[in-house]
């Protein structure tokens, strides 16, 4: 089991990746970690966003385009060495793709896999994630598959999470573990 494993939940800048940056460092210590990023570079405002998050990490940390693949992009890690995965909604969103499809069958195959490989390795895990589930029901089939895939994705990591925190306004709310 990844020791400890730390979820980090939050709206659009509520601190959630800047927590995680820290907490990971904090892991890692003199040593490095590694970071999985799930953002694909591909307009100004993302491209700027992805930008100052690379320039907040430590040029030695390794980081690691997860694509579609979580699972194969934490078995490409050293694995005693912490990794940082941000964000994990992002990944989820690829997974969802245009179409509003079951998704049973993506909680069940490469949501599985990632938490199987994170709960694999002796090394910490740090992952930062939106929480898209305190606004209203959307009205397209889509965004409510989302938004379901979403809140199951966060349930199913919660419980095997060492510390779980909810950030808003910049402060982390306690939800299990450290205090």
């Amino acid at each position: 089991m990844a020791a400890p494993l730390i979820l980090a939940l939050g709206g659009t800048r509520s601190g959630k990746s800047r927590f995680g940056l820290a907490r990971t460092k904090e892991l890692a210590g003199d040593g490095r970690a590694w970071f999985l990023a799930t953002a694909m570079a591909g307009d100004p405002e993302l491209d700027d966003r992805i930008r100052r998050h690379r320039a907040e990490r430590p040029a030695d940390w390794p980081t690691v385009d997860v694509g579609i693949d979580l699972a194969s992009a934490v078995t490409a890690t050293q694995p005693t060495e912490p990794i940082l995965v941000d964000g994990l909604t992002l990944w989820l969103a690829m997974l969802l793709g245009d179409e509003t499809p079951d998704i049973d069958p993506i909680l069940e195959g490469p949501i599985a896999a990632a938490y199987e490989a994170i709960a694999a390795r002796p090394g910490s895990a740090v992952v930062v994630s939106d929480e898209v589930g305190l606004g209203i029901v959307p009205m397209h089939a889509n965004a409510r598959a989302y938004r379901d895939l979403v809140g199951i994705a966060h349930q199913r990591l919660a419980a095997i999470a060492d510390e779980a925190y909810l950030f808003v306004a910049g402060l982390p709310v306690t939800l299990k573990g450290r205090r």
